[in-house]
């Protein structure tokens, strides 16, 4: 129930039990009028302890949403940080295997070209 329908549903209910007291009060008008007056008065008393009620919730639930909205930003920035460094090293890792393969490479096409000199040389 929306808190619109409750308030609706609530003014409805006080105004027919004031009606309905007023139909089948026993007692004279001025005995009615102090019992409305009290009733009355009860009614304002209700509504102020539901509006602090209200009020409180509010205040717990806006205190729970910023702390959750604290935790998440932090566990966010974890993630982030977690996910540079991992890449930071897979980046560092490749780097330095290609640059192993391409050493490698080079010194393999050295080794050839110096026999294939050795070998031409030799044919001279």
């Amino acid at each position: 129930m929306s808190s619109k329908s409750f308030w609706i549903a609530f003014i409805s209910g006080v105004t027919a039990g004031a009606v309905v007291a007023l139909l089948y009060a026993p007692q004279d008008g001025k005995a009615t009028r102090k019992k409305i007056g009290r009733a009355y008065d009860d009614a304002e008393d209700y509504v102020e302890d539901a509006a602090d009620y209200l009020k409180d919730q509010a205040e717990r639930l806006s205190k729970e949403a910023g702390y959750a909205y604290k935790k998440s930003v932090k566990q966010l920035d974890e993630a982030y940080s977690k996910a540079t460094d991992a890449l930071t090293d897979a980046y560092s890792d490749a780097k330095d295997k290609l640059s192993s393969v391409a050493d490698t490479a080079m010194d393999g096409v050295q080794s050839a070209t110096k026999t294939a000199t050795k070998k031409a040389r030799s044919f001279v």
